[in-house]
């Protein structure tokens, strides 16, 4: 096995794996829009890493049974400034499945993810047909 065959390889498997994500992630997507409760949100920190330019924004909001839950949105680096109030939504009982419920924190993991798989599955089949 060569190391073009194992570059190959690996480029479906993290295509497959980055597709199978996406789709992960419509389905809860899809399931939160029809169960899901709403509610509302502030950022309450900002996350920087070292070595990141962008940070990430903690959401917290407090479920039906009044305890406070914080998360992270997956898209980091999206201009959410600290004390912003931002719309929320979680299936009942799981309040760790949050989403911030805007068009474009919903939107961009599914967009990225997709774009990712496509991307890597491309670069496999070009490797295979340039062979």
């Amino acid at each position: 096995m060569t190391g073009a065959t194992i570059g190959i390889g690996l480029a479906v498997l993290v295509g497959l794996g980055s597709l199978w994500a996406g789709a992960r992630e419509v389905r809860l997507q899809l399931r939160l829009s029809r169960y899901g409760l709403h509610a509302e949100g502030v950022v309450v920190d900002q996350e920087h890493r070292p070595g990141d330019d962008c940070s990430t924004p903690v959401v917290e909001f407090t479920d039906r049974q009044g305890r406070p839950v914080r998360f992270r949105p997956a898209a980091t680096g999206t201009g959410l400034a600290l004390r912003t109030h931002v719309p929320v939504v979680y299936l009942p009982g799981r309040p760790g499945s949050a989403r911030v419920f805007t068009r474009k924190y919903r939107l961009s993991p599914i967009v990225g993810l997709f774009f990712g798989g496509i991307l890597f599955l491309g670069v496999a089949v070009g490797c295979v047909l340039t062979r």
